[in-house]
């Protein structure tokens, strides 16, 4: 039984019994309640025409008790009994001498009665005989229960054998019914092995022929599952190669000015210079690359508190108009009023100078950068929008991925292409959510939607 054939063949197999039993138990006892009202229908009418006729024939004497042409029923027996205890009449198939019932001696009314004698079970109807208004004797009409029980015991075995057969005919039509249906399962599961085996997670299971609404959703969830596997093992070399790549540049630079230095046997300002850039990029992508693993392991505490991101804001442009002041770029702020919601400051803050910080960045020479508070729908929505170069169409899918970056990006700043990542993934645990847009030429513009300060966030999200 280890099996979910054999369990549902079990199972369907002791429902059906079950049911049987319930249906000859049903069957036995209403069977039994006929017969005994049909035997009790034929002694009361017995004993009433019985009882009739010697009433009408009665003289007071013994003989007049005795009725002529009586004609029984097939297992009917008579005994008329006089006040005395005397037995005036039998007749039936029986030479019984002994009343029927004792108990009938004392009856007042027809009453019926159920008697054992040692040897079987008697049905006893028993009736008074009065002679002018005088109890003149005892009517018993009795019948033997013996037909009655030996028509219960065949129903009850016709039953146990409908039963059983039933239970037969129900595991086999059970069984292979459930091999076909379970046939198309058992045929994903044989692709599936030969996907683990193979350690292939680009294939698919297709979904079998005739396979009912359960098994296509398996199927379904299984190929999804795989699909998400396939992309986060993908996204796990990508991340891989590209810290790799990243790491190589600055400890190129470093080495080569360190053998610069050794190869002149003095200390070079440029050099020293270049080192200390070096390492202090190093320092921020593993400071960064930190941050990230913490928020993925849950680590990364979120306070929640009410946030004035006009005063965020303010504090965002002052950092970043001396940067924008030495590219030669206006930055213009425009609030209408207060905007407040519910979150850490320093995150929301980290969100703003990164979407500024990359606006400024790729934002050329007497450019612009706006930025936008406001409120639309309950929603705190900020807006940074920039007149640089602008994102790519196929590239846009891909700007809030790890190390991801346009390849005109790569040719310009220092960044790793993980100021994104991080911006979404506190925006994302704040409730929110950022849409970026872009024209080639035209500028990008980013937007943060985040929950008004009477809604509370949407707790933990997806990585990054």
């Amino acid at each position: 039984m280890h099996t979910l054939r054999a369990r549902l063949t079990l199972l369907y197999v002791l429902v059906t019994g079950g049911m049987f039993l319930l249906f000859g138990a049903a069957v036995y006892g209403l069977v039994g309640i006929l017969l005994m009202r049909q035997v009790d229908r034929t002694l009361i009418q017995t004993g009433a025409t019985l009882v009739t006729e010697i009433e009408l024939r009665g003289t007071g004497h013994r003989k007049g008790m005795v009725p002529s042409d009586v004609v029984l029923t097939a297992g009917v027996v008579v005994q008329v009994w006089d006040r005395e205890g005397n037995l005036v009449m039998v007749s039936g198939a029986t030479d019984r001498r002994s009343p029927l019932s004792g108990r009938g001696f004392s009856v007042a009314r027809p009453t019926l009665l159920t008697e054992h004698d040692g040897r079987q079970v008697w049905r006893v109807l028993a009736e008074p005989i009065f002679f002018t208004d005088r109890r003149a004797g005892t009517l018993e009409v009795g019948m033997a229960l013996t037909p009655v029980e030996q028509a219960r015991q065949a129903v009850l075995l016709a039953l146990a054998i409908v039963t059983v057969l039933a239970m037969l005919l129900a595991a086999g039509v059970v069984f292979f019914s459930v091999r076909l249906a379970l046939e198309p399962l058992a045929h994903a599961t044989a692709l599936a092995d030969q996907i683990t085996r193979a350690d292939d997670l680009s294939r698919r299971i297709p979904v079998p022929r005739g396979a009912g609404d359960e098994v296509w959703t398996l199927v379904q969830a299984f190929n999804a599952t795989l699909a998400r596997l396939e992309a986060l093992f993908q996204a796990q070399r990508r991340f891989v190669a590209d810290v790799g790549h990243e790491l190589r540049t600055p400890l190129t630079v470093i080495k080569g000015n360190a053998q610069w230095m050794r190869r002149i046997g003095r200390l070079d300002a440029e050099a020293l210079d270049s080192i200390e850039e070096e390492t202090d990029r190093l320092g921020r992508l593993v400071e960064d690359l930190l941050l990230l693993a913490r928020a993925e392991a849950g680590k990364l505490p979120l306070r929640q508190e009410p946030v004035l991101l006009d005063a965020v804001l303010a504090d965002v442009l002052r950092e970043m108009q001396v940067v924008a002041r030495q590219k030669g770029i206006t930055l213009e702020v425009k609030a209408d009023r207060p905007v407040q919601v519910r979150g850490d400051p320093d995150r929301l803050k980290q969100v703003l100078i990164n979407l500024v910080g990359n606006a400024v960045k790729y934002t050329p020479k007497g450019g612009k950068v706006a930025l936008m508070l406001g409120e639309e729908n309950g929603r705190a929505v900020c807006r940074v929008s920039d007149t640089g170069p602008g994102i790519p169409p196929e590239d846009l899918p891909h700007v809030f991925e790890r190390f991801y970056r346009a390849d005109k990006a790569r040719s310009r700043g220092h960044g790793f292409g993980l100021g994104l990542s991080i911006a979404y993934w506190i925006v994302k645990h704040h409730g929110g959510w950022i849409e970026v847009a872009s024209k080639v030429g035209e500028g990008t513009t980013f937007t943060v939607y985040l929950p008004g300060a009477e809604k509370e966030p949407a707790g933990v999200a997806d990585e990054p």
